[in-house]
């Protein structure tokens, strides 16, 4: 399972069945929608799936976290490991999560495939801090605009070269930013609650009634900035110039598609933010004490080596493994005459889940 990508079609699918495991593949309800992707109905989402598993009678689950489906699977066990009492009660949107009501069964395992440490947390490392003006997608800070000559930008692939005091000052502007946009949506989600109250209070007029109903949307621009995918001397691994999303990062920056682009003030909290989102792995894989495997793909464009030890060395289980596999984030192969990465994950999946007495 993934937060916002459906996974019936996975590409570990087969090697699962040859493997002699039953496979569970599910959607989110918010699927392809960042709109309204909240992390904390994508776990009850989750457990509904795992607790049918569980009245079906399936002995052992094991979950695939993929990418994002780590940081969801991640928080899943470690709420479900908690007393329904001392499960999280509010969501950072400040809504109730419905946690301490939900059958969340406890799982015999857990895979990262790909992981990244939770979609906020990776938008918190390509945010584009250079936006001087939240309403103009054009405005730029020049002395921290990662496309600036000036600040070691080159137009080759991959021949950027930021000086450490830029990376220091770039990060700390990306963290600064996105709790600027974690202001602005408070502020909104606070301004509608109170038009809410007035409402139920029989005090709102019009404008407030309106005000109460409405859903106000946030563009956020210019979220595909990773200083790794133009400069490859950081965190160097075998990754091609570029980023998931296209290998002109100028380009795929500035355009309409990329991470949290279009979201609700409540799916920015929860989801996207790296400060406020609590489905973030440095909070929640502490809480991951069952068999665990991290399968990390070597050219990975979405997150990078010193992140994944980071992940691995988090993950609080005594029976941990960590596999290093040739392939790009989805597991294609890196050159044209090489086996793709995913088949060789599939075989080491297969493997480890035999090793544990899982197949």
């Amino acid at each position: 399972m993934h937060p916002r990508e459906y996974f019936g079609f996975h590409y570990l699918v087969p090697s699962l069945l040859e493997a002699g495991v039953a496979v569970w593949t599910q959607g989110a309800r918010s699927v392809g929608n960042d709109l309204r992707l909240e992390h904390e109905q994508a776990v009850l989402d989750a457990a509904s799936g795992i607790d049918f598993l569980r009245t079906r009678d399936f002995r052992q689950i094991v979950l695939i976290g993929n990418s994002g489906g780590s940081g969801l699977y991640s928080y899943y066990i470690q709420q479900a490991t908690l007393p329904p009492s001392e499960r999280s009660a509010k969501a950072s949107t400040g809504k109730p999560t419905g946690f301490d009501a939900a059958s969340m069964p406890a799982v015999d395992g857990m895979i990262y495939l790909a992981p990244h440490p939770g979609q906020g947390r990776l938008l918190l490392g390509c945010i584009d801090p250079s936006v001087a003006d939240e309403r103009d997608a054009l405005s730029v800070i020049a002395e921290l605009d990662p496309f600036n000559r000036e600040n070691g930008y080159r137009p080759e692939p991959g021949a950027s070269r930021y000086s450490a005091g830029f990376v220091a000052r770039y990060r700390q502007a990306q963290r600064d930013r996105v709790a600027r946009l974690d202001d602005i949506a408070r502020n909104l989600i606070a301004g509608r609650q109170a038009a809410r109250k007035q409402l139920k209070e029989g005090h709102a007029g019009r404008a407030e009634h309106l005000r109460a109903v409405h859903t106000p949307i946030m563009t956020v621009w210019r979220t595909d900035a990773d200083l790794r995918c133009l400069d490859l001397s950081l965190d160097p691994s075998d990754r091609a110039p570029g980023s998931v999303w296209s290998p002109d990062v100028l380009a795929s920056n500035y355009g309409a598609v990329g991470f949290g682009r279009l979201c609700s003030p409540e799916s920015w909290l929860s989801t996207w933010s790296g400060i406020s989102s609590a489905a973030a792995l440095e909070r929640t894989a502490p809480f991951v004490k069952v068999a665990a495997l991290v399968l990390e793909y070597t050219g990975d464009q979405t997150y990078f080596p010193s992140g994944i030890r980071e992940i691995f060395n988090w993950i609080g289980s005594d029976k941990k493994e960590h596999i290093r596999v040739r392939g790009d984030h989805h597991g294609r192969p890196l050159a044209p005459d090489q086996e793709p990465g995913r088949a060789i994950a599939g075989r080491a999946i297969a493997d480890w889940l035999r090793r544990h007495s899982f197949a």
